[in-house]
């Protein structure tokens, strides 16, 4: 999966609000990857509140994974303004999509997404995430609740999807596009070339 991942005019610092509002839109991308290629390794994964399920626990773990990236690099103050823009943002996203296919309002949509993340945000507080990534245990957290969303004949399998693939690729695309969204140097032009026609 490709991800574009770094600022057209890199001529200023970003705020946090800007950096969440950009890595949103490549996490939902993330979630939504990790769902199809979940489904194409012979999950059974229903359209509907299974599915949605299934994306909002990845979704929920990839935001954990930004804050804990976000620490490294922010102030207290900046941190908490970079998680609430892009929990608001992602809940927003996965929101019209649910009320879009299921029914029933965006609000309500948004509100439940926001309160499983402040709660599971409290269960993956006891797990690390240092600079070489996460602890063995926030991966298999992130298994752990998706034993939950998955059929009873998927229960075991998914641990392995979720730890030896899912979350790997997931963690690593995310650490790399908040450390090129936070370069402050510009890209270098990239030079076309052109065919002649002689």
């Amino acid at each position: 999966m490709r991800i574009k991942s770094h600022w057209f005019k890199a001529d200023r610092e970003k705020s946090p609000q800007e950096v969440a509002g950009a890595l949103a839109f490549t996490i939902w991308r993330i979630a939504d990857n990790a769902l199809k290629n979940t489904r194409k390794a012979n999950f059974e994964i229903a359209i509907g509140p299974q599915y949605f399920s299934f994306l909002t626990e990845f979704l929920v773990f990839l935001v954990q994974v930004a804050d804990r990236v976000a620490h490294r690099q922010l102030s207290a103050e900046d941190r908490y303004t970079f998680t609430s823009t892009l929990a608001n943002r992602v809940a927003e996203t996965l929101a019209e999509n649910q009320s879009r296919l299921m029914g029933n309002s965006l609000a309500a949509h948004k509100q439940r997404f926001i309160d499983i993340l402040n709660q599971r945000a409290g269960e993956y507080a006891d797990f690390n995430y240092g600079s070489d990534g996460p602890e063995f245990a926030f991966t298999r957290y992130l298994a752990y609740c998706m034993r939950e969303v998955m059929d009873e004949k998927d229960v075991e399998w998914v641990i392995d999807q979720m730890m030896s693939i899912a979350a790997p690729e997931a963690v690593e695309m995310v650490e790399a596009t908040m450390r090129n969204l936070y370069e402050s140097e510009p890209r270098p032009t990239r030079t076309r070339k052109v065919t002649s026609g002689d």
